[in-house]
């Protein structure tokens, strides 16, 4: 059982501190339990409630009249909001909810109704993205525990690759081939299933290698996999030495492939623009990268540049 403090609940909620203490003083929202040294603590029934409080506080409905509804009311309302508003809070806090209730069928819901009205691709860049965003400040700050964002990231990595399946696959060799990988310790996993289900509903060839790649793995394959281009994402390796010299190897490994290159130590180490060796910052400027280069596909060749 998580223990959580009136500051984890804003965090989480998005309701200010001294709003709820209000809701508890004035509606018995929800009650504080007391530690032996008379210090206010919250439980995990606690944090659901209020969470289902301020989803429907957000929607309309005032604080009196949700504190005076009965459970199988609130949940009523619940869905009904959840399938039916797609502003950007509301969708973050229904899916926050359904991580700390580990929910798959709600959070599956969710999501699926968004894929329905508007697309994998803007449910991921606008729904699913920006919760990415909130769950990892949340993570930050210790109110999320590893197994709520395990939950989630297993029923997203299940979405992306489930959707990648569902494209028609290219056979065609008139657009350049992409090779997709992470080194050994890096766990931006979702990043880069999302980028080859881009590449893939581009039409253009794309080889998802995954993640806890060696260099010897790629060495020895290399002849092989003969890509174009060759995409990673290095972030949380190489922190306190250079990773020059680890793309310096990987550029001998793929002697006629451009690198690409993304990610938190490419930009804090200053990672430069040079031949066969393009770090990109982001996923807009990923796209547009790839945009520019779709019909690219002969060996040895020099990229183009981006418009703008």
């Amino acid at each position: 059982m998580a223990i959580y403090s009136i500051s984890d609940l804003a965090k989480l909620s998005g309701v200010k501190a001294h709003t709820i203490r209000a809701w508890e003083q004035r509606h018995g929202i929800i009650i504080p339990k007391r530690t032996k040294s008379n210090i206010r603590y919250y439980e995990d029934a606690d944090l659901k409630e209020l969470l289902n409080v301020a989803l429907l506080n957000k929607n309309g409905f005032r604080i009196s009249k949700i504190a005076d509804m009965s459970e199988e009311e609130k949940a009523m309302h619940i869905a009904e909001v959840s399938s039916v508003n797609y502003e950007y809070d509301t969708q973050l806090d229904a899916l926050t909810i359904s991580m700390i209730e580990l929910d798959e069928f709600k959070f599956n819901h969710i999501i699926d109704t968004n894929i329905q009205q508007q697309g994998f691709e803007r449910t991921m860049l606008e729904v699913i993205y920006p919760f990415l965003d909130k769950l990892a400040a949340l993570w930050f700050t210790g109110s999320v525990n590893t197994l709520q964002e395990r939950f989630v990231s297993n029923l997203i990595r299940a979405k992306l690759i489930g959707a990648t399946d569902r494209l028609e696959r290219q056979t065609r060799d008139t657009h350049p081939t992409y090779l997709l990988f992470l080194p050994q310790g890096e766990q931006q996993e979702l990043s880069l299933l999302f980028l080859h289900y881009l590449l893939r509903a581009r039409g253009l060839q794309s080889i998802y290698m995954g993640n806890d790649i060696s260099l010897a793995d790629l060495k020895g394959n290399n002849k092989v996999l003969q890509p174009d281009f060759v995409f990673t994402i290095i972030s949380e390796t190489f922190v306190g030495q250079p990773v020059n010299n680890y793309l310096d190897r990987l550029s001998e490994i793929f002697s006629t492939a451009t690198l690409l290159v993304s990610g938190y130590q490419i930009a804090a180490q200053g990672i430069q623009r040079k031949e066969r060796l393009v770090p990109l910052n982001g996923l807009k400027e990923t796209l547009d990268f790839i945009e520019a280069n779709r019909n690219v596909s002969e060996k040895g060749h020099r990229f183009n540049e981006p418009p703008g």
